[in-house]
């Protein structure tokens, strides 16, 4: 069967709002360290890593062991009505890392589900569906997850169990805070708070959920110190702080283990996905006690934290730790975007190289503006496939080529990638002149 064939198949029995990449699809068969190979035969670079999922690369024997030693005993659910020895001690790891004190971890499946349950128990506990939330953000796809996202193309419906006030990103390229310094930028931000608060909600407020660098929206993130001084008036009226780590968590940044770290700050609430489970079904938030005990009902994740999830996500942190990949990501990200600034400080069309570690975008304008030109970014993104490299897109305007690759790319593999996407762009550009 051609994959031509397996995308017929495909549209005849899946949704047309699931998007599929690149003008002729892509079907990934295998995959070892940081590359994957499709269909064809070909190999490819993996600078994407399933939108960051695949933290530690592809069939990495300790991970693999891990989950085959637990398929070995005959159970792969339980239920968690049941002691679950992988659950406790991946929540025990979870805790101590988390930064927050007196800590308790609820497992979940997904990024979508853990920033649900931070939700939940944000309002319940301040007894408030009143929530601040931050334009251009993403943080689910579920109907609370949607209503907090300030993201256009990803808010599928209008309906609403929560009521939101916005706040500005503080992002450098548009809006009212970019015409400022990044100094002033805070400060605005700040008064903005303050106004949004005076204006738009009735006082008491359950929390702001933020993201402390901006997946889907492009990798877009305020100056460091937003969030620390956010904080300071959250803390004025008793609202909670969640931070979305599904993205920025498990040293991907390189200079933190999390995202917040960045900024000076505790979060109340950190909700994480994504990489912990390395490709397996794995999310959850931690946060303090006093704050996730505040569920009123039965409640339980059917296949949160099951044995099989919590066994890959227990190896995936040991291997993470014992192997200091937060340390990598920066050495290696820092390869890739010294190199990138370099290579196309003379393009126009390149308005920003930005992110931290192993968490890179490139932005893409019509040159002497910051118009967006998502045409030329899916120029770079097809120029990326055909040379060997698999890149992510993004951004509020379809305009930012995102990457994310495993945390354990080595600098050899960095230079062969950074390679790859300079000819892409430069190719790319060629074309539209």
């Amino acid at each position: 069967m051609t994959s031509a064939d397996l995308l017929a198949r495909h549209r005849a029995v899946l949704p047309s709002w699931m998007p599929l990449y690149y003008a002729e699809p892509l079907e990934l068969v295998a995959g070892s360290g940081r590359r994957v190979t499709d269909a064809a035969g070909r190999s490819y670079l993996d600078f994407f890593g399933g939108v960051l999922t695949t933290m530690v690369g592809h069939d990495i024997p300790e991970i693999r062991e891990a989950v085959e030693r637990q398929l070995r005993t005959g159970l792969v659910h339980t239920s968690t009505l049941y002691l679950i020895r992988q659950q406790v001690e991946l929540a025990e790891k979870v805790a101590r890392l988390s930064g927050i004190p007196d800590a308790r971890v609820f497992f979940t499946n997904s990024g979508t589900e853990a920033n649900e349950a931070a939700l939940l128990v944000a309002t319940n506990h301040r007894r408030s569906h009143q929530i601040l939330a931050v334009r251009n953000s993403y943080h689910g796809r579920s109907y609370a997850a949607m209503g907090v996202t300030g993201n256009r193309s990803w808010s599928a419906s209008a309906l609403n169990p929560l009521q939101v006030a916005w706040l500005h990103s503080g992002e450098r390229l548009r809006g009212l805070l970019a015409r400022l310094d990044a100094d002033d930028r805070i400060d605005a931000a700040v008064e903005d708070l303050r106004e949004v608060l005076a204006t738009q909600t009735a006082g008491d407020v359950a929390c702001l959920i933020a993201e402390p660098i901006q997946g889907v929206g492009g990798f877009v993130h305020g100056p460091d110190g937003l969030l620390a001084a956010w904080k300071k008036v959250l803390d004025e009226h008793g609202i909670l702080l969640i931070s979305d780590e599904v993205q920025t968590g498990w040293g991907r940044t390189g200079e933190h283990f999390w995202g917040y770290q960045a900024h000076g700050v505790t979060p109340d609430l950190l909700t994480f996905a994504k990489g912990v489970g390395n490709g397996f079904a794995l999310a959850g938030v931690v946060g303090r006690a006093e704050i996730l005990e505040s569920v009123p009902a039965i409640s339980f994740s059917t296949f949160g934290g099951n044995p099989i999830s919590t066994a890959a996500g227990n190896a995936v942190l040991d291997y993470l730790l014992d192997h200091d990949l937060q340390a990598n990501a920066a050495r290696v990200g820092a390869i890739l975007a010294d190199g990138l600034r370099a290579a196309t400080a003379d393009l126009d069309q390149v308005a920003e190289v930005r992110g931290k570690g192993l968490m890179l975008a490139v932005e893409f304008v019509r040159p002497g503006t910051v118009e967006p030109d998502a045409e030329l970014t899916t120029r770079v993104f097809e120029a990326c496939r055909a040379g060997g490299l698999l890149v992510g897109k993004g951004g509020l305007y379809g305009n930012v080529v995102r990457m994310g690759p495993p945390l354990t790319l080595t600098e050899d593999e960095a230079r062969e990638g950074l390679a790859i996407l300079v000819d892409a762009i430069r190719t790319a550009v060629g074309a539209a002149a």
